[in-house]
């Protein structure tokens, strides 16, 4: 094993996001196999993108490029928000899960803005 430290690895919103992640797919895993192709591919893959696109934006040497690989993050947080609330209006998500969810959302979403901020200052 490697102990090499990505630069992503030590962002608190990386590691959020891959909590968020491992819950989205263990939710998802429930779903209809009618879902497979529906909301449980779609919200895997957003969930995934939140963490995927910190990770991509990390090495970039602008700031100002990192600061786009942070909004693309976030606009892939805000699709998984609404995919949940559509999962939760057909009954695939309880009211309960998708609050949770939404509550992990809401404070990623807080530190996405101010990691943006924080690169479009520098």
């Amino acid at each position: 094993m490697s102990d090499f430290v990505y630069s992503f690895e030590k962002l608190r919103v990386w590691n959020d996001a891959r909590v968020l992640h491992k819950g989205v797919y263990e939710t998802t895993h429930q779903f209809p196999r009618s879902e497979m192709f529906g909301f449980t591919s779609q919200m895997n893959r957003a969930a995934a993108s939140v963490a995927t696109n910190l990770a991509e934006g990390s090495p970039r040497t602008s700031r100002k490029d990192q600061a786009h690989f942070t909004q693309i993050s976030y606009g892939s947080l805000t699709e998984l928000a609404c995919l949940g609330i559509l999962a939760k209006d057909v009954g695939l998500l309880s009211k309960t899960t998708e609050q949770s969810f939404r509550n992990q959302i809401d404070a990623i979403a807080r530190q996405l803005i101010a990691l943006r901020q924080s690169q479009l200052r520098d």
